[in-house]
């Protein structure tokens, strides 16, 4: 799991250097100051699933599968606002604003950094929602802590890359 945070780390690390690049570079609107709204709730969604995920796989290390379950599906519904509100805002600015990937570079570089980490969450929620059913066939129990606690470090990578795309695109860049 190491190895493919490093290597994802990698890959976000172009995008954001590509945003940051051609950002402001546009010749044609719409620009990212006159489109884009800060995602705050969204963002507080992920961000606390981060503390879901945690709390879940410490409760399956002390071998306390309901509570498991519990914070792992809290998770995963956390993970599934945050996606909504990722498709919400593609939808406004496409139908509203007529922002899309052909647009200008602002569109392109937009829509490929922020579209790469809807994908990393997408990735992460179908991983937990795997998991959660297994737990719901009775296969996941305290001696499965350890793959748990791996799925979960891919989970706070997503978190972490939020943060660097949420002020990247929403702080610096507009």
């Amino acid at each position: 799991m190491c190895c493919l945070i490093g290597a994802e780390a990698a890959i976000f690390t172009v995008f954001v250097v590509a945003y940051l690049f051609y950002v402001g570079r546009s010749i044609t609107g719409p620009m990212p100051k006159d489109v884009l709204r800060v995602p705050v709730l969204f963002t507080i969604c992920l961000l606390s699933s981060s503390v879901t995920v945690h709390f879940a796989a410490q409760n399956l290390h002390r071998g306390k599968t309901s509570a498991f379950a519990g914070w792992w599906l809290l998770t995963i519904a956390l993970g599934a606002v945050f996606l909504f509100g990722t498709a919400r805002e593609w939808r406004r600015l496409i139908i509203d604003e007529g922002l899309t990937i052909g647009t200008n570079l602002f569109g392109t570089t937009y829509y490929s950094l922020v579209g790469l980490h809807a994908f990393h969450v997408t990735v992460g929620l179908i991983a937990l929602m795997t998991v959660a059913l297994l737990g719901v066939l009775g296969q996941v129990r305290r001696e499965h802590a350890e793959r748990v606690a791996v799925l979960s470090m891919y989970w706070h990578f997503v978190d972490a890359v939020w943060v660097v795309v949420f002020m990247v695109v929403y702080v610096i860049g507009v």
